[in-house]
């Protein structure tokens, strides 16, 4: 059984037939080309699908394309200005050398920029570091990542940058 889903996918309105199971990382990925967002486990275990819903972060392999119809949807390749410059996080990330693969650092980053919306005041590295529970990244002992998003997050409310340590 197909459904007609009309989602907002980084700004511009997008209307698709697709199967009544697509989840919304399948939808992005095969129906839109959008491959920023990761499948890295579909059981909502790892973080590298999550994308914002609404302005909330959400892991898309455990929300159906239908479920998201009507919303807004921002992916890793939204996140940037129309001109290409790096969001604040993304700069963050590159910066502070968070990443090494860059499988799990789509979702970890769409995932700290909800995290910096929530935190307007600023972060610590425990609140960080309890927000982001739900990214695996198997690469990095995620200090450098903790720097980045506290880092991201001070530029993204207009604080002056810290030295990085």
């Amino acid at each position: 059984m197909t459904v007609s889903v009309s989602i907002t996918v980084n700004g511009k309105p997008v209307t698709r037939q697709v199967e009544g199971r697509t989840l919304l990382v399948q939808f992005l990925r095969e129906t839109l080309g959008l491959t920023g967002t990761h499948v890295g486990c579909d059981t909502s275990q790892c973080g590298a699908c999550v994308v914002h819903v609404d302005g909330r972060s959400v892991k898309s392999c455990t929300l159906l394309a239908a479920q998201a119809d009507g919303c807004a949807v921002t992916t890793i390749e939204g996140l940037a200005a129309a001109d290409g410059a790096l969001h604040p996080m993304q700069a963050a990330f590159r910066e502070h050398h968070a990443l090494q693969c860059g499988f799990c650092t789509p979702g970890m980053v769409m995932s700290a920029v909800d995290l910096a919306n929530r935190h307007p005041g600023g972060m610590d590295e425990t609140t960080v570091r309890e927000g982001l529970e739900g990214n695996i990244c198997r690469c990095t002992g995620y200090h450098n990542i903790v720097k980045a998003v506290i880092a991201g997050a001070d530029t993204m409310r207009g604080a002056p940058a810290k030295a990085a340590e």
